[in-house]
């Protein structure tokens, strides 16, 4: 009921009309029955502005740190997002990854949609970076279609580590769905997940414009956390060591294959 009333009623009026978002292709996402809506990540926001526009709900698969906040500002937030169909997504690979990657199953064997983001944490720079093989192993297992959502603006809305957004229209396409029946009997083939996972960052690198990388977007910001923890501690070494010599980055653990 809350997500219903702040999508029709009171956030999605507010929303449409101060940032205009338009869309293409929606006619893709089907009216009914199971689908994953596979999607690029480039701000916080991504997960408020595509539900927004798609008409059934939308559950998505989020960080776990958002439902382990502490203090009033943490328990808020875990309220906000679990009212607004989001479930916590553990990174850390292994037994925990799969346990999370469970619930999303629940949502698709329900006839629900569910959506994803195959790089697994936000883009540090507006690039696209090679996908985390969770998103193949939930279609493959479930018998799904995956849907292609290019995100397009929402860097420009809210940057990383910006809490008021900017005031600017954004937009958001979606591409044909996608079907991998033909492997339906590999799902648990480590190649073919890959082969999965990187035709659909194929499509969402086509429906976007952004520039590719083959790389882990987890790893690059542990390497750019690394570089700005070396600079502050060259030019104030008592304080690198009081802090770690690092700052907290959004992780995804041991595997960066990982779910």
């Amino acid at each position: 009921m809350f997500y219903w009333v702040m999508k029709r009623i009171f956030l999605g009026p507010v929303l449409r009309l101060l940032f205009r978002p338009w869309v293409k292709g929606l006619d893709n996402v089907p009216a009914q029955g199971a689908a994953i809506i596979a999607s690029n990540h480039l701000s916080f926001s991504d997960s408020i502005f595509m539900p927004l526009m798609v008409r059934r709900p939308v559950v998505f698969l989020a960080k776990s740190e958002y439902f382990t906040g502490t203090g009033i500002k943490g328990r808020l937030t875990a309220m906000f997002f679990r009212l607004t169909n989001q479930l916590p997504m553990d990174r850390s690979g292994g037994a925990a990854s799969a346990v999370s990657l469970n619930a999303g199953m629940d949502v698709l064997t329900g006839g629900g949609l569910l959506g994803i983001y195959p790089e697994g944490t936000r883009s540090p720079d507006a690039r696209l970076y090679r996908g985390k093989v969770g998103v193949a192993r939930l279609a493959l297992e479930a018998g799904v279609p995956v849907i292609p959502v290019a995100m397009i603006g929402t860097d420009k809305v809210q940057p990383i580590g910006k809490r008021m957004p900017n005031i600017r229209r954004i937009g958001m396409i979606f591409g044909a769905p996608l079907d991998f029946s033909q492997y339906a009997d590999q799902a648990e083939d480590r190649l073919v997940q890959r082969k999965v996972t990187d035709e659909i960052m194929f499509e969402l690198m086509r429906l976007s414009g952004q520039e590719y990388v083959d790389e882990y977007a987890a790893v690059v910001k542990l390497r750019l956390a690394g570089t700005a923890a070396t600079e502050a501690g060259s030019a104030s070494p008592k304080r690198a060591e009081s802090d770690g010599g690092t700052e907290g980055t959004e992780t995804d653990g041991k595997d960066p294959a990982a779910g």
